[in-house]
């Protein structure tokens, strides 16, 4: 169960980097956690940090009796090929990191505006 946990909350922190940086247009504060979000879940895929919720879920089945993650690692295991087909995978990419774009770009118009209109 617990490696059930961790999982689900490895997909919640993989959405959170996806699409957190939206709730910073309503909650300007939580752009610094998205960052830092943003940062290491990109640096999981491009630099090839190791995720600590990887490290968690395969501590959990193995005192669970059942077999680790491929080494390929959680998305690969849970997401490609199961959610998208794996010759998409560079497409999601894309699509992740625009949604990221877009929502650090609509923050920072709405921050701008908000300062804007207290300096007058």
């Amino acid at each position: 169960m617990l490696a059930d946990v961790v999982a689900v909350t490895h997909v919640a922190f993989i959405a959170y980097v996806v699409a957190g940086g939206f709730l910073a247009w309503r909650w300007p504060r939580t752009i610094g956690p998205h960052a830092l979000a943003v940062a290491w879940g990109f640096g999981t895929i491009l630099i090839g940090f190791d995720c600590p919720l990887t490290y968690a879920e395969n501590w959990a089945r193995r005192r669970a009796g059942v077999g680790e993650l491929p080494a390929a690692g959680f998305i690969d295991h849970y997401l490609t090929g199961v959610i998208y087909p794996d010759s998409a995978l560079g497409s999601v990419r894309a699509l992740a990191a625009l949604a990221v774009l877009v929502s650090w770009l609509g923050y920072a118009r709405r921050y701008q505006r908000r300062l804007s209109s207290r300096v007058v």
